[in-house]
């Protein structure tokens, strides 16, 4: 009998939400983007842990209008609520196969820049740290690298052999990416040299998400066919671990930003939230979800995030 994790907050919106992002800015730490049909919503969490009322809060901000659905979002690294004006830039792929980068200081000055170049689906995006790329996949076999510097030009084009499913920036090292392919393939580029450094392959497929650790930058993670696979970079013969998590396949996997050792999916069946610590085969924590609407983890509390039709829930993760 499976037993089912309650989450320890809940936000309620009014609209299913199709996708969201907790910044990990250390001076936007609490800022989080909700994708809904026909906008984005900017809102600001308040967690127990933070304040001396030990009161869960929500505040909206700011609705931006965004014509088609958004596949995903990502936090530009320089997002700011410590400057006055505040400076807020976010990069939201749409199912009209575009990328826009919003920029707003949630006030009254917002702008919007369109980039387009792929012909399909974007199914991930990540900045690089210094801000300086951004880089997008698809599933039109592509991975490209946008220079901000340059007006958001593209400036490098990696040809995939499938689609692209995940892309991370290395935690440390500027100007290399990791891409993975939905046929398994993990590619590891340096993108000022636009040659591949090293390649992982998955035992299982197909690949749906994967992710770089911010505590550890040797460990990569992968979801295939319902396994969570786990590489060590410093033995690139097979991977380190290999774990059955979801009996129908999964859908994402992501790191606790502060430990190698947690990690959190959402697969089937019944759309099932996991937390697991990588040396145990019993879960953290356990819900079922029905609906999938992103995943998220807060980069400075102990706070799991999971979308559930018109809820933003956050469960807390007793890392022992």
């Amino acid at each position: 009998m499976r037993t089912k994790t309650d989450p320890s907050h809940v936000v309620n919106l009014s609209e299913q939400i199709y996708g969201f992002e907790i910044c990990g800015n250390d001076f936007a730490f609490n800022l989080v983007c909700v994708a809904v049909a026909k906008k984005i919503i900017l809102g600001l969490l308040r967690f127990p842990e933070e304040t001396e009322t030990e009161i869960f809060g929500w505040e909206r901000l700011k609705d931006i209008y965004h014509e088609s659905r958004c596949h995903a979002i990502a936090f530009a690294p320089k997002t700011s609520l410590a400057v006055v004006p505040k400076v807020v830039t976010l990069c939201a792929a749409g199912a009209d196969f575009n990328l826009r980068i919003f920029r707003t200081d949630l006030d009254q000055n917002d702008t919007v820049q369109i980039l387009k170049g792929h012909t399909n689906y974007v199914n991930d995006i990540a900045w690089e740290h210094d801000e300086e790329f951004l880089a997008s996949v698809s599933d039109d076999h592509s991975c490209k690298i946008w220079s901000s510097a340059h007006n958001f030009e593209t400036v490098t084009t990696f040809c995939l052999s499938s689609a692209g499913m995940s892309v991370r920036w290395h935690p440390d090292e500027p100007g290399k990416v990791l891409v993975a392919e939905k046929k398994g393939i993990i590619h590891l580029y340096n993108v000022r040299s636009q040659q591949a450094i090293m390649s992982l392959e998955s035992p299982k497929v197909p690949l749906m998400s994967a992710d770089w650790s911010l505590h550890n930058r040797l460990f990569v993670t992968a979801l295939a066919g319902g396994d969570v696979i786990t590489w060590d970079l410093r033995r690139t013969c097979g991977p380190a671990d290999v774990k059955q998590i979801h009996e129908d396949g999964g859908r994402v996997v992501r790191f606790s930003p502060n430990s190698e050792v947690v990690y959190a999916s959402i697969g089937r069946p019944d759309i099932t939230l996991k937390v697991y610590t990588a040396k145990s085969t019993v879960p953290l924590i356990e819900s079922s979800l029905k609906l999938f609407g992103g995943l998220s983890w807060h980069h400075r509390l102990p706070y799991v995030a999971a979308a559930y039709d018109r809820k933003l829930c956050f469960w807390k993760v007793q890392i022992k």
